[in-house]
């Protein structure tokens, strides 16, 4: 089988990112952006999809971490289609229902072809760090466009803001997990139409 797996990189006036994705990891991490609640968010992605995943990104974080998070979702959408390449085999949908102590989050995903993001989630607290909150949409916007399908992330219960975006990274890293695994079923690719 080949390796799936993809380099990326972008440069802007604005951000450096440099980024590298296995799909079929093990969970294995090398972040450096600067933002350390993003690293962590990135790291739990990672672990909990079994992706191994390399970063090195630097942005213009004097002003704030908005346009570097951004393009970090741009790039690892960029590294997902690539990754995937015809889409062969997958199983395409994934979905989990994460809890984290008392916030409950619904993460549901199509590897469509199709990019829309549903998103409903109550951040009380406005930043985390170096980490606007409000990023968190950002970032997975920027990623469904590149990585053209649909996600629906939906808050079911949960308060501290902490808690729920960590069920958020957790829950895209297991959904996108079942969505990219094979199936041994399937020849082709998992549509009518015989095109993701």
């Amino acid at each position: 089988m080949k390796k799936r797996e993809a380099s990326k990189t972008r440069k802007t006036g604005e951000t450096t990112v440099a980024l590298q994705l296995g799909l079929d990891g093990t969970g294995r991490v090398s972040l450096a952006t600067g933002v350390a609640f993003f690293e962590h968010m990135l790291t739990l992605f990672a672990q909990h999809g079994f992706f191994d995943l390399q970063l090195e990104a630097e942005g213009d974080l004097p002003v704030d971490a908005h346009h570097l998070v951004e393009d970090v979702g741009l790039v690892l959408g960029d590294a997902f289609v690539e990754a995937l390449g015809d889409k062969t085999g997958i199983r395409r949908y994934g979905s989990v229902l994460l809890p984290m102590d008392e916030a409950l989050v619904q993460v549901a995903v199509d590897l469509s072809g199709r990019p829309y993001l549903g998103f409903k989630l109550n951040l009380m607290t406005t930043r985390l760090g170096n980490f606007e909150t409000e990023l968190v949409e950002e970032f997975l916007r920027a990623f469904v466009n590149r990585a053209k399908c649909t996600l629906h992330v939906q808050q079911l219960a949960g308060s501290n803001t902490h808690h729920l975006i960590e069920a958020v990274f957790k829950g895209l890293g297991r959904a996108l997990d079942e969505a990219t695994a094979l199936e041994p079923r399937l020849c082709g690719v998992p549509s009518t139409k015989g095109i993701l």
